[in-house]
């Protein structure tokens, strides 16, 4: 199968950002390619090209991050479109706070194979606290008290590099010990909820909307070991789902939590922990003020860039059991 490769030019600053456009339009793979990878390619093929201007090496170096992604063939003209529209507005909306390049667009058509040695050469393994995040096909083996989390999947629903999930990964370690269920809302590859069975929780339930996440986090679960433990479920969000959890792990963007916040107190037990990720600096005290007004209190604050991630405690007495 052939897709299309979409690169986006921007920004360290802003390469997530755009990343995230990118994934509301493409299930198949979002990479972002570190500067030094280009400049190394351009060096590489120096014996071969006539002249390498030296200037271009070191205004890459400095300035450029590459983002990639990958789209089939016959919704490419309508993708990039609406990935082109999002792209102005993020400028727009950036403009005096956050430098995002120029956003200039390439496209190229690439096997499918290609693109998913390209989407792998950029994952490595993470360490964060006592969990040791590896892709399947690196071998490495945590240290002393680590628990590993292994992720395997071509889709690659994350990895734990983006920082809304990595700054959920450090602070869950410090709740769920004490977790008899958690909730992982918006699950992806399953990263959170693998690491919260591996990590002492006796239940955890993931959800999801999209039907590849939801099988790359089964297949996950099964090759970590945990699948008796998790429960994986094609759901909208937690529509229909009866169940309350001591820990709750929302890492999803600031829009969708607040339209959560109707639903989620009701699924969070009493004195129980919401972690919430996903949220812009510019809407974080929005998503404060309106769980605050609905018996929940701010416990910590995270803050990794332009992210926040949020920890909230359901008061004794709120809404739900």
């Amino acid at each position: 199968m052939k897709f299309t490769e979409l690169t986006v030019s921007t920004t360290a600053e802003a390469q997530e950002l755009v990343a995230d456009i990118m994934w509301n339009y493409t299930n198949y793979g979002v990479a972002i390619s570190d500067v030094l990878d280009v400049v190394e390619l351009l060096n590489d093929r120096k014996s071969t090209w006539d002249y390498v201007d030296e200037a271009v090496l070191k205004e890459l170096n400095s300035k450029v991050t590459l983002v990639k992604a990958y789209i089939p063939l016959d919704i490419t003209d309508e993708t990039v479109k609406k990935i082109t529209a999002d792209l102005e507005t993020l400028k727009e909306n950036c403009k005096g706070n956050i430098e995002t390049g120029s956003l200039e667009t390439v496209k190229r058509v690439v096997d499918g194979d290609d693109w998913i040695e390209i989407w792998r050469k950029h994952y490595r393994p993470i360490e964060l606290g006592n969990v040791l995040i590896c892709p399947a096909w690196i071998e490495r083996k945590p240290k002393e008290g680590q628990i590993e989390v292994i992720i395997d999947s071509n889709m690659a629903f994350g990895t734990g590099e983006h920082e809304t999930t990595s700054m959920v990964l450090s602070l869950m370690q410090n709740y769920v010990k004490n977790a008899e269920t958690v909730i992982d809302v918006g699950t992806g590859s399953g990263i959170l909820g693998i690491a919260a069975a591996k990590l002492g929780a006796k239940k955890v339930v993931m959800t999801d909307i999209d039907y590849v996440a939801v099988k790359s986090a089964k297949h996950n679960c099964e090759i970590n070991g945990v699948a008796d433990k998790c429960e994986v479920d094609l759901n909208n969000l937690l529509d229909d789902k009866n169940i309350t959890g001591d820990l709750v792990l929302a890492n999803i963007t600031a829009d969708v939590l607040l339209i959560l916040s109707d639903s989620i107190p009701s699924h969070v037990k009493n004195g129980g922990i919401l972690i919430m990720s996903g949220i812009i600096k510019s809407r974080v005290n929005e998503v404060i003020d309106r769980y605050s007004s609905i018996d929940f209190e701010l416990k910590e604050r995270k803050d990794e860039g332009e992210w926040i991630a949020l920890v909230m405690q359901k008061k004794s007495g709120g809404e739900g059991v």
